[in-house]
């Protein structure tokens, strides 16, 4: 067995030009689909989760000292246990409405594939 010959295929194969097969376009279509969900889910989550983490910081008092501030951090942490809890139904509707709209393209690429 020529193992050069192996490797050099394997080497010439990293550097010759990918061909756009259909699967590849089934791929980015899927991705197309999702990405917008995750993105917007991951932003807001994290902007949730620190605005939560602001509330608890004034409500213990590590961000001011008055009974004000206490009062405020407890609304704070509120609003952003809302926003924490209003995230998945979110990114389920926007999932939702990124897999319909191309949903049509998907299963007709999908097809094609599955009949060759």
């Amino acid at each position: 067995m020529n193992t050069d010959k192996i490797i050099a295929e394997a080497i010439a194969k990293d550097y010759a030009p990918k061909d756009n097969s259909k699967i590849i376009a089934l791929k980015k279509l899927d991705n197309k689909a999702k990405l917008p969900a995750t993105i917007f889910t991951y932003s807001f989550g994290i902007i949730s989760s620190l605005i939560v983490g602001t509330g608890m910081c004034l409500s213990m008092h590590v961000l001011g000292s008055s009974m004000v501030s206490m009062v405020l951090g407890i609304i704070i942490g509120i609003i952003g246990f809302i926003g924490c809890g209003i995230n998945y139904p979110i990114y389920k509707r926007m999932l939702e409405k990124g897999k319909s709209k191309y949903a049509y393209e998907i299963v007709e690429l999908a097809r094609q594939i599955s009949e060759m």
